[in-house]
């Protein structure tokens, strides 16, 4: 049975940033402001070439093309875009992963009007455990585990979708209706392509086709975040999501508005929106378990002025218990290890500390 049940100590629970705004905040408090070394650049470089889609139900169907798309993304930029415009069951973009735009519309109207919700509706699900503490799953924002710790400009609702057996219904909003049936539509959507991705993995690294699907299997956890930026009075001081990469193995991405950026050999570049299309990353997991072969991707969420932006991610992970290592296969004399072996559970400690103060966790467990 996977194990997920996390809880941390924080120093204090932070204000909903959705009621600062609406309550008509002109500067945001200190907590949210960066370092001058930190703040987003007015410019940032346009991307020197456009990040791949790839086409998913080609891809299913053993596309050579498609499969060299996919190696090429996953290797220059750990990413790529996928979008329904065939509708068939690192960044990439795709086509063909089977959700009509109708149903992608759908599943962005549920997430608006969740945190359109009164406050003491949200509330119901909130994350504080006991006054003090904050769960993996429910309606809140930043973790403040270190002092003067930096906090986003968003407000979130983390729930745990997969297994069913760990699902924490009374955290699954209600309203609206069909919040719930959406969610888990989506779920099963996205795990399908997720499963479809891990195969074409697996064979660029020259393993079995399956190899990374039974060994990922039941011992994987999905985890739902719905992301609420509004409007931020000083776009030019304070981030959305600061820089980090994903503790994950993957990342699906589904948003309404620009905001995501990402950064390549020390130079951030705007993640352009292609309508009804998801992006998927490469996380910091699939950094080990490949030996280094894929990359976490290093990205941020900027804010804006005058537009609000929402956000639905899939992340894709290990029981707690995992002991995490690159795959054994992917090891030999000529490039041996080059991440020690640590339990997940140990692991994501570091990287909630690490996120608290802008370091890598992942940096920590290299060779």
């Amino acid at each position: 049975m996977a194990s997920y049940d996390q809880q941390f100590k924080v120093l204090e629970v932070p204000p909903i940033v959705q009621e600062l705004v609406g309550a008509g905040v002109q500067e945001p408090p200190s907590q949210y402001v960066l370092p001058v070394q930190d703040r987003p650049a007015a410019a940032v470089s346009e991307m020197p070439e456009p990040i791949p889609i790839i086409d998913l139900s080609r891809l299913s169907a053993g596309s050579a093309e498609e499969f060299d798309k996919l190696r090429s993304a996953l290797e220059n930029w750990d990413l790529f875009l996928w979008s329904p415009s065939h509708l068939r069951p690192m960044f990439l973009r795709a086509v063909g992963h089977g959700m009509e735009p109708s149903f992608l519309a759908e599943a962005m109207k549920v997430t608006r009007e969740f945190f359109n919700l009164p406050l003491e509706e949200k509330q119901k699900y909130s994350n504080i455990v006991d006054g003090e503490k904050l769960g993996m799953d429910g309606y809140g924002n930043d973790m403040v585990v270190k002092e003067n710790q930096v906090l986003d400009w968003n407000d979130r609702l983390n729930l745990l979708v997969e297994p069913e057996s760990l699902r924490t219904y009374r955290l699954w909003p209600t309203q609206p209706p069909s919040f719930r049936d959406i969610l888990s539509e989506y779920t099963i959507k996205c795990k399908a392509a997720a499963n479809l991705v891990f195969r074409n993995m697996a064979k660029i690294l020259n393993l079995q086709e399956e190899h990374l699907v039974n060994m990922i299997g039941d011992n994987s956890i999905t985890q739902a975040i719905f992301n609420y930026y509004p409007q931020c009075p000083r776009p030019d001081h304070v981030l959305g999501l600061k820089a980090h990469i994903d503790g994950s193995i993957i990342t699906v991405n589904f948003a309404d508005a620009e905001g995501l950026q990402l950064q390549k050999n020390g130079v951030w570049y705007n993640v352009p929106i292609v309508p009804n299309a998801l992006v998927m990353n490469v996380g910091d997991i699939m950094e080990i378990l490949s030996n280094g072969f894929f990359k976490s991707l290093v990205h941020r969420v900027v804010t804006n002025a005058e537009k609000e932006r929402l956000s639905l991610v899939l992340v894709y992970t290990l029981e707690l218990e995992t002991e995490l290592e690159p795959v054994s296969e992917l090891v030999d004399d000529k490039r041996p290890a080059q991440y020690m072996k640590i339990k997940l559970h140990d692991y994501m400690e570091k990287y909630h500390d690490t996120y608290a103060t802008g370091t890598l966790a992942i940096d920590g467990v290299k060779i």
